[in-house]
C-alpha cells in the first residue's frame, strides 16, 4: 500500500434535485482525479437535501437500495473509470419500513466493498432522524481499499467515542465522517471532536459537512470540512464556512506508525477493566 495517499472531500450546496446533485458530484470527482486524488468522500445523504428538520413521509422518496440502486451503480462505473476509491453516503431502503443512513464504499476498480450504517440516530429539534432511519446493524467495518484501510462514521456518531475506537481496533488508517451539521449548538465542537478522535485512535480523519442554506427548516450548514492527522493537526486549511469546495490533501500514512510508537495507546489499553462500559 502507498505511504502517501492523495485524498479528497467535497462540501457543497443542495441543488434542488437528485439528478443535478449526482451530476455535480461526478464533476467534483473528475476534478479531484485531475488533481491526482486516489480516494474521495461525499457529505451525508449527498444526493438529497437534509430533510430531517421535518417529519414528513414524502421524504422517503429520496431512499434507494444499496448497492443496487442507481446512484451507487453510477458511481461504481465512475470509480472504475477514474481509478478512485469512493465513499458514498446515501439514504438506503432495504425493504418496506427498513431505512438506514448509509455510506457505501467502492474500490478503485469499481468493486463494491460494503457499507456502513449510522449507529447513533438523534431525535431532537432540528434532527428528527428516528422518524426516517433505523439504527445501524452492520457493526464497524473497515474496508481494504486500493489506498489502505478505510472506515466510516456518520455525523451524530462522532459524539460517541466507542465507534471511533472500534474502527481503530479494526485497523483503520483513514476514517471518513460525512455530516450534515448546521449553525447552532454543535458548531463549537466541530473543530474539537474529530481532531480529538484522531489523536485518541491514532489515524487520519476526513470531516465533511454540508454548506449553505437548504429549504427544509431553513438549515444553514457551515461547511468547514477538513482533514486531520493522527497528531490532531489540520492537513492544510479547512474549507470555507459559506461556499462549496473540493479539498485535496496528501496524507502520510507513515505517520500512523510513528505516532503509535510514540504514544502507545493501543498497547496500554485496559479492556479487562472496562466491563462497566458494557454493563451499564
Amino acid at each position: 500500500m502507498p505511504q502517501t495517499v492523495r485524498a479528497a472531500i467535497v462540501q457543497t450546496e443542495w441543488t434542488g434535485d437528485t439528478a443535478s446533485m449526482n451530476d455535480a458530484h461526478e464533476a467534483y470527482a473528475r476534478a479531484a482525479a485531475d488533481q491526482g486524488a486516489e480516494i474521495i468522500g461525499f457529505q451525508e445523504v449527498f444526493n438529497a437535501p437534509y430533510f430531517c428538520q421535518v417529519q414528513d413521509e414524502e421524504h422517503y422518496r429520496w431512499a434507494e437500495p444499496v448497492p443496487d440502486g442507481p446512484t451507487i451503480t453510477r458511481f461504481q462505473a465512475l470509480a472504475k473509470e477514474l481509478g478512485m476509491v469512493m465513499v458514498l453516503p446515501v439514504f438506503e431502503v432495504e425493504g418496506p419500513g427498513f431505512y438506514y443512513n448509509t455510506a457505501a464504499v467502492v474500490d478503485a476498480d469499481g468493486g463494491y466493498l460494503g457499507k456502513y450504517r449510522k449507529h447513533h440516530i438523534p431525535q431532537v429539534r432540528g434532527f428528527w432522524e428516528k422518524f426516517y432511519f433505523r439504527p445501524g446493524n452492520l457493526g464497524w467495518p473497515v474496508f481494504d481499499t486500493a489506498v489502505g484501510r478505510v472506515g466510516v462514521y456518520i455525523c451524530y456518531d462522532r459524539h460517541f467515542p466507542e465507534g471511533w475506537r472500534a474502527l481503530g481496533l479494526a485497523g483503520a488508517q483513514l476514517v471518513y465522517n460525512p455530516s450534515a451539521t448546521h449553525r447552532g449548538l454543535s458548531a463549537y465542537l466541530w473543530k474539537l471532536e474529530q481532531p480529538a478522535a484522531a489523536v485518541a485512535n491514532e489515524y487520519f480523519v476526513a470531516a465533511i459537512n454540508r454548506v449553505g442554506v437548504e429549504e427544509y427548516g431553513d438549515n444553514d450548514f457551515y461547511g468547514t470540512s477538513y482533514f486531520v492527522d493522527p497528531r490532531g493537526r489540520f492537513v492544510g486549511d479547512p474549507a470555507s464556512d459559506t461556499k462549496a469546495e473540493l479539498l485535496v490533501r496528501d496524507l502520510d500514512f507513515g505517520l500512523i506508525d510513528e505516532v503509535r510508537h510514540q504514544w502507545a495507546f493501543y498497547r496500554d489499553r485496559r479492556p479487562d477493566a472496562y466491563d462497566l462500559l458494557t454493563d451499564s
